[in-house]
């Protein structure tokens, strides 16, 4: 049996709970979903105790409630000029724009699971690579003729695509193929086979520091604000009674 401060948490709670904690074994699960709801109980008696009406009624009203403890009790500092800066020249790689790809394709519509429609999409993707070894100016006439995608209207052309933005086996090509090459093979993904051409590549771009300081700023403050949360959740349970559950302890005092 699980107590906070003589309330009790249903063992039925705690495996209705579970389906929203995936893990490794169900125990797992069981020991995760109990901490969460310890957690919740912890915060709506907090909402209680500042006079938050209503703060049960329901679902929507318990969210509403623990917005508002946080919001009353939870004080962060906003990032200095210099954290800002620190965190940006730590962490340069995170504040880029990323690689893009320009590129087209030819799409042979064909389920996995259909393994006659999955060859014929393969010959039919193969005599188009054929085709194009002798004439690779015919990829936009053939795109238009052949392609199952809705970019068959414009040749082919996906316009510009950032790594998973598309499925991992057409950008796997993209990595490797030159600007201006076609695939050599047909690339086979879930949705059917595709003759594939990498236009261009355009690599990563950092941000300036002053083009990136918002976002930055906005990220350490997170970051404070996840901090904050975990080490007030673990005052609240160090003042209160609990039984049947430890949580895990935090560092630091109250912010």
């Amino acid at each position: 049996m699980i107590l906070v401060n003589g309330r009790e948490i249903a063992e039925g709670a705690v495996l209705a709970e579970t389906q929203y904690h995936p893990a490794a074994s169900p125990e797992e699960a069981v020991a995760a979903a109990a901490r969460a709801l310890v957690v919740r109980e912890l915060l709506l008696q907090r909402a209680e105790l500042l006079g938050i009406a209503g703060a049960r009624a329901s679902v929507d009203a318990e969210e509403r409630a623990i917005e508002a403890v946080l919001a009353a009790d939870m004080r962060t500092p906003d990032p200095t000029p210099g954290e800002c800066r620190r965190w940006y020249e730590a962490h340069r790689a995170d504040y880029e724009a990323p690689a893009l790809f320009e590129a087209a394709h030819i799409l042979y519509l064909a389920p996995p699971d259909d393994a006659e429609r999955r060859a014929e999409a393969r010959r039919r993707a193969r005599a188009a690579l054929d085709r194009l070894k002798h004439d690779p100016g015919a990829f936009e006439a053939i795109a238009r003729a052949d392609s199952a995608c809705a970019s068959a209207g414009e040749g082919g052309r996906l316009g510009q695509v950032a790594r998973g933005e598309t499925c991992p086996e057409i950008e796997t090509f993209l990595e490797a193929l030159e600007e201006g090459q076609i695939s050599p093979v047909p690339v086979e993904t879930p949705y059917g086979v595709h003759v594939l051409r990498l236009d261009r590549r355009h690599p990563a771009r950092p941000f300036s520091f002053e083009d990136a300081a918002e976002t930055v700023a906005n990220d350490l403050g997170a970051a404070s604000w996840r901090r904050g949360v975990a080490q007030y959740i673990a005052d609240l349970a160090a003042e209160s009674e609990i039984t049947g559950l430890t949580l895990p302890p935090q560092r630091g005092g109250r912010i």
